[in-house]
C-alpha cells in the first residue's frame, strides 16, 4: 500500500514538474484571461447591457460557467493554483543542479569534455607560456577576465560573463508565482463597490456589487467635489475634496480626480461621476403681496424649510421635481436632471389656518396662486449634487506589480544576458608538437557566440604571430650585434 502511494505521489509530482504541463497551464490560463477581457463582466457591466450584448440562453451559459466574472470563478483560482504548483515543483526539480553550476563553474577540462564540446579550435604554439600569454591578452581585449589555473602538469586559462543569466529563468518563475499569488489574493479577498455623497456627508458602509454591506473601519467624507467643462459645455474634469475620519477626527484628506485616487488601508477611493442628486440646495424667491403696495419681499430657503414672510403667513419649500410631468392627476418626476423643473409651495395663513398650494411655473389643477396672499417668482435656484466614487480593495495588486517588474528584470537577463564561456589549455597532437586548445560555450545566441569564438581565435593567433615577429627582430639585432 505505501510503495503504490509512494509510486503514485511520485507520479503527479514529475507530470506537475514536466515543462510540457507548466506550458500547457500557462496557455490555458493566458486564453482564460484574454476571454475574460472581451466577455463582459458581472459585477462591472450593468444588467441591461448584458442583456443587450447577449441572447437569453449565451447569457445563461455564460454565468452558469462563470464566464461573467472569471477572475473570481473558483476554476480560474484553481487553474492559477495548478499553474503556481506546476512552477514550484518544476523549480525545485531543476534548481539544485542549476545553484550547483552556478556556484561552483566547470573550470578545468578534461579530455572526453574537450571531445564532446560543439565549438573549439586548435592553435600550434612553439612554447606553452607564450601561447597562454598571447590568449589571456587576447581575452582581456573582448572584455572577460581570464583566470589562471595550476595544475600538475600545466597551467591553463578559464574566462567567462554573465553568469547570472544562467539563474534567470528562477527569476521569471517567481515573478510568475508573484503576480498568480496576487490574482489568487484578489480573487479571494478583493471587493469593489460605489458610493454617491452629496456635500458634508460622510458614510462607512458601502453596498458591494455582491448586494452585502460593508462597513468600513473609517468614514469618507465629502466636503467639495465639481465639474470643469471644456468651452463647447462637454465635461473635462470632475473632482472630489475627500476626507477620511477616524475616531472622530480628520486622518487625511485629498482632492481626487479620475486617474489619482485616495488610497487609505488599502482601499481606494475613485472619482468616478458628478451630477445633480435632484434636490434644492437653496431657493430664492422674491414674495410680492397679491393685495395692496407691491412691497417685494426676499424670501431664501433649502427644500422642506418654513419661513415667514410676515408676521402671518409663512411659506415651505414642500417639493421640489426636477422634471416634471403631469399624467393621471398627478405630478411625476421624469429624472433627476434639471430639465422642466419645478417648485411646490405651501403658503399658511397663521390667522386662519388657511394652507394654500402654490406650484412655481403654476400648473393648471393644482396651482391655487389666485387663492395666496403672494405671488411668487424665483431669483436664484442652487441645486444640489452628489459626487459619484468607485470603492475598490484589492490586496493583491502589490503582489501583481512586484512580480510584473521582477518579470522585466528576468526577461531582460534572458534576452539580452548570455553567459559565456572560454577554456585555453596547452595540448599535445600524436607527434608530440604543442597546441593551444580553445574552446567555447554559450547558454544562448550560439550561432552569434560561434562568430565570436572565431574572432577570438583569429585574434590569439595574430598575438602569437606578433610575438613571433618580435622574437626575430630580437634575434636579428643581438646578430647584427
Amino acid at each position: 500500500m505505501a510503495s503504490t502511494l509512494h509510486t503514485a505521489g511520485s507520479k503527479i509530482w514529475q507530470t506537475l514538474a514536466s515543462i510540457k504541463t507548466g506550458v500547457v497551464l500557462l496557455i490555458l490560463t493566458v486564453i482564460v484571461a484574454a476571454a475574460g477581457t472581451v466577455i463582459l463582466q458581472r459585477p462591472n457591466t450593468e444588467a441591461d447591457e448584458m442583456q443587450a450584448a447577449y441572447s437569453p440562453q449565451i447569457l445563461r451559459l455564460l454565468d452558469a460557467t462563470r464566464l461573467t466574472d472569471v477572475y473570481h470563478a473558483w476554476w480560474f483560482v484553481l487553474l492559477l493554483f495548478l499553474v503556481s504548483c506546476s512552477i514550484i515543483a518544476a523549480s525545485i526539480e531543476r534548481f539544485p543542479n542549476a545553484w550547483r553550476f552556478y556556484s561552483r563553474p566547470y573550470k578545468r577540462p578534461d579530455e572526453s569534455f574537450r571531445k564532446a564540446l560543439r565549438v573549439q579550435a586548435l592553435v600550434p604554439v612553439r612554447d606553452e607560456d607564450e601561447g597562454l600569454a598571447a590568449a589571456e591578452r587576447t581575452l582581456k581585449a573582448s572584455g572577460l577576465k581570464p583566470e589562471t589555473l595550476i595544475g600538475f602538469e600545466h597551467a591553463s586559462l578559464f574566462a567567462e560573463k554573465n553568469r547570472m543569466a544562467e539563474m534567470a529563468v528562477f527569476i521569471v518563475h517567481t515573478s510568475l508565482l508573484l503576480i498568480f499569488l496576487g490574482g489568487i489574493v484578489d480573487a479571494l479577498f478583493a471587493w469593489h463597490s460605489s458610493i454617491d455623497l452629496t456635500q458634508g456627508q460622510q458614510s462607512a458602509q458601502l453596498q458591494l456589487k455582491s448586494g452585502a454591506v460593508k462597513t468600513l473601519p473609517f468614514a469618507i467624507r465629502c466636503d467639495a467635489a465639481g465639474r470643469e467643462n471644456y468651452p463647447d459645455g462637454s465635461p473635462k474634469k470632475w473632482w472630489s475634496k475627500l476626507a477620511v475620519v477616524e475616531n472622530g477626527r480628520d486622518v487625511l484628506t485629498k482632492e481626487i480626480t479620475v486617474n489619482d485616487p485616495l488610497v487609505y488601508q488599502g482601499v481606494r477611493f475613485y472619482q468616478s461621476s458628478f451630477g445633480s442628486n435632484g434636490k434644492v440646495e437653496k431657493l430664492t424667491l422674491n414674495a410680492h403681496p397679491n393685495q395692496g403696495a407691491d412691497l417685494t419681499k426676499p424670501v431664501a430657503m433649502g427644500q422642506g424649510e418654513t419661513v415667514a414672510i410676515d408676521a402671518d403667513t409663512t411659506v415651505q419649500f414642500a417639493q421640489f421635481i426636477p422634471d416634471y410631468v403631469v399624467s393621471d392627476g398627478q405630478v411625476y418626476t421624469r429624472s433627476a436632471q434639471a430639465e422642466n423643473p419645478a417648485a411646490h409651495l405651501i403658503v399658511t395663513s397663521l390667522k386662519t389656518g388657511k394652507r394654500v398650494n402654490v406650484w412655481i411655473p403654476p400648473i393648471e389643477g393644482f396651482d391655487q396662486t389666485s387663492e395666496s396672499p403672494y405671488r411668487f417668482d424665483v431669483q436664484d435656484l442652487k441645486m444640489g449634487y452628489f459626487t459619484g466614487l468607485q470603492v475598490s480593495h484589492e490586496p493583491g495588486q502589490w503582489a501583481v506589480w512586484g512580480g510584473v517588474l521582477l518579470m522585466g528584470v528576468g526577461l531582460g537577463f534572458v534576452f539580452y544576458l548570455s553567459h559565456v564561456r572560454f577554456w585555453v589549455m596547452p595540448v599535445r597532437d600524436a607527434r608530440g608538437h604543442t597546441q593551444l586548445w580553445v574552446g567555447g560555450m554559450a547558454n544562448r545566441n550560439r550561432d552569434a557566440f560561434e562568430q565570436r569564438f572565431g574572432d577570438v581565435v583569429e585574434k590569439i593567433k595574430l598575438e602569437l604571430e606578433a610575438g613571433a615577429a618580435d622574437v626575430e627582430q630580437e634575434v636579428s639585432a643581438l646578430a647584427g650585434d
